[in-house]
């Protein structure tokens, strides 16, 4: 199986497991990608974690499934590149990042809402070496959680960002130790997951959603989210729990 997937409580952990590919994208994996996702949403899991076996997060597309005529088989309908650039979710994603995420592995990440990173990561499109462009989002994404002129140096020259770079300038959360990605993760993924669920949900889809819209547009999703948040049980159980000085138990309703 190319992608592993368990449940950590109110975590789901997808795996890209092909270490001998150094995790690339083929069929296998792009299914098992959205598979892992379909789980986790049906499930009532309030985070999921993308992360790949070590030393290599994810080398991007399988090259020897494009060259045996399979390229078509490294994206899914509803999920695009390795069944997730282009999926529609509303379960928090957190990208763990141990070693290398090139060409579309950096794709993956950026259809992530978070990331944390070892320092032995790296993230890049080297597309423009091969002759290609990154056609999985990464031209359009990277330009919006790097500051304009060093994503276009990445997409211009193909090279490498590390990990202390990516951090600095926003592109990762967390930096680790090597070998600590997923258990940083873990750790981040519940501090999400002591939250409300709806509240996250809804704040996770503003955040997501409004970025490019007008101030009259994001005001109108707002109040639309906080009057649905509003009608919920769990800001009842929320507001109790304040003043009862204890922590709060969602049931997400």
């Amino acid at each position: 199986m190319s992608v592993r997937y368990e449940e950590r409580g109110h975590v789901a952990v997808l795996t890209i497991d092909r270490p001998e590919a150094r995790n690339a994208v083929n069929g296998d994996v792009a299914r098992g990608i959205e598979e892992g996702l379909d789980r986790a949403e049906a499930s009532g899991v309030r985070v999921a974690i993308l992360t790949g076996v070590p030393p290599v997060f994810c080398a991007g597309a399988d090259l020897k499934a494009i060259g045996a005529g399979e390229g078509h088989t490294l994206s899914t309908e509803r999920g695009g590149f390795a069944g997730v650039t282009e999926r529609v979710r509303t379960v928090p994603l957190i990208a763990a990042v141990d070693g290398p995420a090139l060409a579309g592995g950096t794709e993956i990440v950026l259809a992530c809402d978070l990331v944390v990173a070892s320092e032995t990561a790296r993230f890049g499109i080297p597309e423009v070496k091969r002759g290609l462009i990154a056609g999985g989002g990464g031209l359009f994404r990277l330009g919006r959680v790097l500051p304009l002129n060093v994503a276009m140096e990445a997409a211009l020259t193909g090279d490498p960002i590390d990990a202390p770079t990516a951090h600095r300038h926003g592109l990762v959360n967390a930096l680790c130790a090597p070998g600590e990605a997923l258990e940083a993760a873990l750790a981040l993924a519940e501090r999400v997951a002591a939250n409300a669920p709806i509240s996250v949900l809804e704040s996770r889809r503003l955040v997501a959603d409004t970025a490019g819209l007008s101030e009259a547009e994001a005001w109108e999703r707002t109040h639309a989210a906080a009057a649905r948040v509003l009608a919920t049980e769990d800001v009842k159980e929320g507001v109790r729990a304040f003043i009862e000085r204890r922590d709060p138990v969602w049931t997400g309703t």
